[in-house]
């Protein structure tokens, strides 16, 4: 007999089934299941893209960041130069040595020293603020983002008779490979009458794109030696850059850092200068997910809405199969499964949608840019060149897992509702 049939059994797939086909004149239900399904496809779909570009921004962001970057930067405590001068200076004398004591740690992949200063650079009659690094070639080589730049101009084979420059500098000041740009410095040479800006032109030998907007508009990168004369740091340098092996755990390498640079030894990672803007995208993350969260939960109840219309449609029906041997559990499964039959086949069309989205996001920002005419995504603000997706299985588990969970609580009122109708009043005026 059918009340003594296993749960699910495939006569109440079938019926659920036969059901959601509302017929024409019941379209109101065929209308509301459709309104439903299309509520959470767009739904998931919104979450799993919104997921996928935070996802692709964060790890863009860092990815550029740890490009171009170090990640740890070692340098020394203000320390007095002329005993009760007054004067004192983070100048490091013994780079050398404190760089291959922090090359030799574990874990280390370079310790390159720096020298650092800011400069005006001009050509013709274009001027543009600069951010000058002193560094050698063997360790500029090791920097990919610049080194290995996909849209880099030149060669570095001639970086010591010359310097390089960002592809946004470049192009703002309309200089090429082989011409000269002119660097003022107001740590110039000292003179009995005070120190004098300092102005020298080098040929720039090399264009690259680090894939951050700032870094290109301002990076200027010039031999060790040469650097040290320009800005006044004879036998000295600013800073040592390290680079690691896990930059996501840089932390773990402190105490061995602190140890090998010595007294006086200070550091700077990359997620001191770039740790609160990651908790923001983090923060926001979680934000987006609550509020797409309500979203796809105001969509589920319209699931709602379409059975109670279907079980006030059906009640006839609910009667009969009653009396036939239907239990109220073989009921619920019936009206349970016609939700879940909605909640699924929406979330899974959102699935695909916003897979397919997701993948192809910059092609999309293209189109929007070619039909406004402008850049949708701006890069001076974000700092990235384009909108990034980055499909994260544990995105789509928690996309898809929401869903189905709303969809499946939401359905059983209604489904609970038709089990316990009374056949007799449901046939009462039949």
């Amino acid at each position: 007999m059918a009340g003594q049939s296993r749960p699910f059994s495939a006569f109440e797939f079938m019926i659920a089934w036969r059901y959601l086909r509302a017929r024409r004149v019941e379209g109101g239900v065929s209308v509301m299941t459709w309104i439903s399904l299309i509520g959470i496809t767009l739904g998931v779909a919104a979450l799993i893209i919104t997921l996928a570009v935070r996802a692709g921004f964060r790890a863009e962001f860092v990815d550029t960041i740890l490009g171009a970057n170090p990640h740890v930067t070692v340098y020394s405590a203000p320390t007095e130069v002329v005993e009760g001068s007054g004067v004192y200076s983070r100048i490091i004398r013994d780079y050398d040595e404190r760089a291959k004591r922090i090359a030799a740690i574990p874990g280390v992949t370079d310790a390159a020293p720096i020298v650092k200063g800011q400069v005006m650079a001009t050509f013709d009659d274009r001027n543009n603020v600069g951010q000058v690094f002193g560094i050698r070639l063997q360790d500029l080589e090791k920097i990919p983002g610049v080194a290995h730049s996909d849209e880099a101009i030149g060669s570095l084979e001639n970086f010591d008779q010359g310097i390089a420059i960002g592809a946004g500098m470049a192009r703002d000041l309309g200089i090429g490979l082989g011409d000269k740009l002119r660097l003022l410095s107001p740590e110039g040479a000292k003179t009995a009458f005070g120190t004098s800006p300092r102005v020298s032109a080098y040929t720039v030998t090399y264009i690259f794109s680090a894939g951050r907007y700032d870094i290109d508009q301002t990076r200027i990168y010039m031999p060790f030696k040469e650097a040290q004369s320009y800005f006044n740091r004879e036998g000295g340098a600013d800073e040592i850059d390290v680079s690691v092996t896990d930059p996501e755990n840089v932390d773990d390498w402190t105490p061995q850092l602190m140890e090998a640079g010595g007294e006086g030894t200070m550091l700077w990672s990359w997620r001191d200068s770039s740790g609160s803007f990651l908790k923001a995208l983090t923060m926001e993350d979680n934000v987006m997910f609550i509020i797409l969260s309500v979203l796809v939960l105001i969509a589920s109840m319209n699931i709602t809405s379409g059975l109670i219309m279907l079980v006030k449609n059906k009640g006839r029906d609910i009667g009969i199969l009653r009396t036939m041997g239907l239990t109220e559990g073989s009921i619920l499964r019936v009206f349970f499964l016609c939700g879940a039959f909605t909640g699924i086949i929406g979330t899974f069309a959102g699935l695909i949608l916003g897979v397919v989205f997701s993948l192809n996001v910059q092609h999309i920002i293209d189109g929007l840019n070619a039909l406004n005419g402008g850049d949708v995504w701006d890069a001076s603000v974000r700092g990235i060149y384009e909108l990034p997706a980055k499909l994260q299985v544990m995105d789509i588990v928690k996309s898809v897992g929401l869903s189905l969970g709303l969809s499946f609580i939401v359905t059983i009122f209604p489904a609970r509702r038709a089990a316990r109708l009374n056949p007799v009043e449901a046939l009462r005026y039949e």
